[in-house]
């Protein structure tokens, strides 16, 4: 018996829309100029980070809420949530006029505290507990127990997906000839009600999933053949970062996707910093994942029509210096290293006018304390206009015998010193 494919037909995605009509704004399927003249293909942009809360998570959360039985809503719900899901949950507690509880890490950012507060007003609460959102969800896992509530997972339950899928049925009801979709992946929801919709509805459209390169969760199941657990993930496309994907969300999205394909964290990074320069649209790392990967199938999509699901646009400004900062460097544009300079008169000039090319700019320089108090060897941030130019700084270095470690190849001494 194929298990995922009786999966999907119970997802009743027409119902889920009605529920959701007067809730969710009905986001904009927009072409892009932009992306369309440079891949020469027809390329339109699910606007999700239009959304009521600034991304697609209000769609299963108020789907699987409104779908409880009253008894049931009558005695609360609650969540684990750090990011978008808890902004949707918190929206639709405020909606359906129940009791909701958040589990928030301790170490969540206070932007995000507020924000969800700002969505549930007096129908939340909010509890911050553990230092990771493993134990978080713990935590709320036994509340949710021994309170006799109702948990409102993220990703893994049908009501959820079939919330989520709710965007697939607009974009089909805009644009009905599609050759391909690229949708993002993090625990799986949106992917697999987005793919299970495209399936039943326009099954010629390849659908591509689209993980950070960091947290492969997704594409690590398939090829096992079953949801693995990761041991370590890079958190910092938070909206896509998950350790392990649901078991339901990979039931279905191993039948429903084409692919799953991988982008860089920098890469993502460079991609938010053009979306905002060049079109004013401004998104959270996960909702640019999609538009991320077009540059590696720009073969296979010219001439083709395109849609890329921007997911979300909960994006703190305060990241913003660390966003440019990752992609100055994926762009191979900023460069630091530990620098051991000659102890004698000039050396420090000496670098700044001759390795130096005549472009290239410092952008941090300190020297490091030894134990004795001593002047050890300084780190110094380079940052240059073109990335062949790199090698050019490199000759010059060993030309003029400069003592140097490269920061970037090392990520332990990166992650310690820069």
């Amino acid at each position: 018996m194929n298990t995922s494919t009786n999966l999907s037909t119970n997802l009743e995605f027409h119902k889920a829309a009605m529920r959701l009509r007067k809730v969710v704004n009905r986001t904009p399927l927009q072409y892009s100029h932009t992306l369309s003249r440079k891949y020469e293909a027809e390329i339109y942009l699910k606007r999700e980070d239009l959304q009521v809360v600034r991304s697609y998570k209000l769609r299963g959360a108020y789907n699987m809420m409104s779908s409880l039985p009253p008894e049931e809503l009558a005695k609360g719900v609650v969540c684990a949530s750090a990011g978008n899901h808890a902004q949707g949950f918190a929206f639709s507690c405020k909606k359906l006029n129940v009791k909701g509880v958040v589990f928030m890490p301790i170490i969540t950012p206070n932007q995000k505290v507020k924000q969800t507060k700002m969505f549930g007003e007096d129908f939340i609460e909010i509890r911050l507990v553990g230092d990771t959102f493993d134990d978080c969800a713990a935590a709320a896992r036994s509340y949710t127990v021994e309170h006799n509530m109702t948990f409102i997972p993220p990703f893994d339950d049908l009501r959820i997906i079939e919330g989520q899928g709710t965007v697939a049925l607009e974009i089909l009801e805009d644009q009905s000839e599609i050759d391909y979709l690229f949708v993002p992946v993090g625990g799986g929801g949106l992917a697999s009600g987005v793919g299970s919709y495209f399936r039943t509805y326009s099954p010629k459209t390849s659908i591509v999933g689209v993980e950070p390169e960091g947290a492969p969760s997704m594409k690590r199941a398939l090829e096992a053949g079953e949801p693995v657990t990761l041991d370590n993930i890079e958190r910092f496309v938070d909206g896509a970062a998950v350790k392990r994907v649901g078991d339901l969300t990979f039931a279905i999205c191993k039948e429903v996707l084409n692919e799953m394909h991988l982008v860089p964290e920098g890469k993502v990074c460079s991609t938010i910093l053009k979306l905002y320069n060049e079109d004013a649209i401004v998104v959270e790392p996960a909702g640019a994942l999609t538009i991320a990967a077009l540059d590696d199938f720009a073969a296979q999509i010219k001439g083709k029509t395109v849609v890329c699901v921007v997911s979300g646009s909960n994006n703190d400004i305060d990241r913003m210096q660390e966003i440019k900062e990752r992609s100055l460097q994926y762009e191979g544009l900023k460069h630091y290293f530990l620098v051991r300079f000659a102890q004698r008169p000039g050396a420090l000039k000496e670098f700044v006018n001759h390795v130096l090319g005549p472009e290239d700019d410092i952008t941090r320089f300190e020297y490091m304390q030894k134990h004795n108090k001593e002047t050890g060897p300084a780190l110094v941030g380079i940052e240059l206009k073109r990335a062949e130019d790199y090698n050019a700084l490199l000759k010059n270095m060993q030309q003029y015998q400069i003592n140097y470690t490269e920061l970037n190849k090392n990520d332990n001494l990166y992650g310690y010193l820069v």
